[in-house]
């Protein structure tokens, strides 16, 4: 009804899901890779928790999209089911038949021999298979039961199935029942996701818009756009039945921007009851400080357990426990009057920084990969990156100035005093220091800091014309050297010359060696001053 109104194609807060919608946070990316981190992790369980409307199906439904093609996969949305109706739908899924069972029988032994000789025949053609099993915390305790049995199904050398369960926060309330305590001890990976932040439900919202068409300015006031964060927890489907009632109010009073107001009164129709001003909030929260802040302390003990028990999160870091170094570094200190408050020196930091870092290359390229929206599984990164056109860059010693130049988010391969290599994700650089992320840590860290830990190595992606082939000559080909015709142009490079002058123009107000080849440095600068849409490096050019 709106949509006219706005100068929007289509409707920007639908709640059906649509895949040109996908707006994937940091901690939606940080799911997703404990997702495929489990696919690969030899069997067990892994654990997709959060709230309703908080995005587990857009997670599921990217990590489908991803999936590893030898994977076979079987999708049980509606877990209200005995146990050999389980069992026979798991069957009809991964499209095993199960022989006729004698009278009598509940068909269950029948079920698990078929389901065996199928996982055993997978495995021996180099194929894996997965039940992704949604709304889990509605399985009954018997059902969870045959499910942690069905993972005894397995060979010498691994576990043939993998289970990844997907459910509301009672899903862990349930597995930490004493009688599951069997179930809970085979869970190799669990994330819960959150709601999003207030800067990222700002970006969902102007996501969402620009996907629609949105050409004009943001129809959202600040104050509105708080006041939505503030009213839907940051949970997205309640951030999308929100702005579209508000959208639909400003409309009916053909009003072309959405304040505060607007919003409180969209609340009220749409999730009915009081809204509470920011001024009440404030209030509230202040008679109640001393209480929140022993809800605080508990949770943050409760959440440090969890992890804990993560063997995940070790690999990919999702939300330790940070360091007190690191803590340090990521907030002010909290200490009592007159009390002296140490801060972090740049050596706690980096010892900080190498303790928590990945031991695995291939973990972290991963990790980066999730920047450019692309997930990738077990195997060689870079051999599933092209898939997508997505190319791996590593420059082997070309510091900082290399890494000034490409200006986005790369791996820097840091060395401790036992000598190993780890690896961190760059996300942020200015003219005195780096910021580096593991996982959800960031360390800051001085320029001298990093240069004492790392080598100037230096690896990233970057998003390939559709033709270019690594170790080709971009102009060799006659639809490279169009692209790379287009994107000099994009660039304000003048046309008339030919076209390796045109590069050699360009690589020289670049700051590269003007040898007229379009080589991959050449492209990815070419890519950044033509407006290609790729991760930048924060802080950078």
């Amino acid at each position: 009804m709106y949509v006219s109104f706005f100068g929007l194609q289509r409707e920007p807060f639908s709640i059906a899901p649509d895949p040109r919608f996908l707006f994937m946070s940091e901690r939606h990316r940080e799911a997703l890779a404990h997702l495929l981190y489990g696919v690969g992790g030899g069997g067990g369980f892994v654990l997709l928790t959060g709230e309703i409307g908080a995005g587990k199906t857009t997670v599921c439904r990217c990590f489908l999209e991803q999936i590893p093609p030898h994977c076979a996969v079987a999708y049980i949305f509606n877990p209200r089911l005995t146990v050999p109706e389980l069992l026979q739908s798991i069957c009809d899924e991964f499209g095993v038949e199960v022989p006729p069972q004698p009278p009598g029988s509940t068909g269950v032994k029948g079920a698990i021999d078929a389901l065996n000789a199928f996982l055993l025949r997978a495995h021996a053609q180099g194929r894996s298979a997965v039940l992704i099993i949604d709304e889990a915390q509605s399985l009954a305790p018997d059902v969870l039961e045959q499910l942690r049995l069905l993972t005894n199904l397995e060979t010498a050398e691994r576990k043939l199935l993998q289970i990844i369960l997907i459910g509301q926060p009672e899903l862990r309330e349930m597995l930490a029942r004493p009688e599951l305590e069997q179930l809970a001890q085979r869970v190799i990976a669990r994330y819960h996701l959150g709601p999003l932040s207030r800067d990222e439900t700002v970006s969902y919202v102007r996501h969402r818009l620009s996907v629609a068409g949105a050409q004009a300015q943001m129809p959202f006031e600040p104050a509105a756009l708080a006041c939505i964060h503030r009213l839907t927890g940051g949970v997205p489907r309640r951030i999308n039945l929100l702005a579209d009632r508000a959208l639909l109010g400003a409309y009916a009073h053909q009003r072309a921007r959405v304040d505060r107001g607007m919003v409180e009164q969209a609340a009220r129709e749409v999730f009915g009851g009081p809204v509470t001003s920011p001024h009440a909030a404030a209030q509230a929260w202040t008679l109640g400080a001393g209480v929140a802040l022993a809800a605080v302390l508990v949770a943050a003990a409760a959440w440090a357990v969890w992890w804990r028990d993560d063997p995940v999160s070790a690999t990919l870091a999702a939300a330790p426990a940070a360091s007190a170094a690191t803590a340090a570094s990521a907030a002010p200190s909290v200490a009592a009057p007159g009390a002296a408050q140490e801060r972090p020196t740049a050596a706690d930091s980096a010892a900080a920084l190498l303790a928590a870092a990945h031991t695995s290359e291939a973990v972290a390229r991963r990790e980066l990969a999730l920047r450019w929206n692309v997930a990738i599984g077990e195997g060689d990164a870079c051999t599933a990156a092209a898939q997508v056109q997505l190319m791996c860059f590593r420059s082997p010693a070309g510091g900082l100035p290399v890494v000034r130049q490409l200006a986005r988010p790369g791996l820097v391969a840091l060395r401790g005093e036992d000598a190993g290599v780890r690896w961190a994700v760059l996300v942020a650089l200015n003219d005195s220091q780096a910021t580096l992320q593991v996982g959800q840590q960031r360390f800051a860290l001085t320029l001298p800091a990093l240069a004492s830990a790392w080598r100037g190595e230096f690896a990233t992606f970057w998003q390939a014309p559709a033709a270019w082939r690594e170790g080709v000559d971009a102009l060799a080909s006659a639809s490279t050297r169009g692209w790379v015709a287009a994107q000099l142009s994009a660039a304000g490079v003048p046309e008339g010359a030919p076209l390796r002058s045109r590069v050699a123009t360009f690589q020289l107000a670049q700051g590269l060696p003007p040898d007229g080849l379009a080589g991959p440095m050449t492209l990815m600068r070419l890519n950044r001053s033509a407006g290609v849409d790729e991760p930048t490096l924060d802080g950078g050019p």
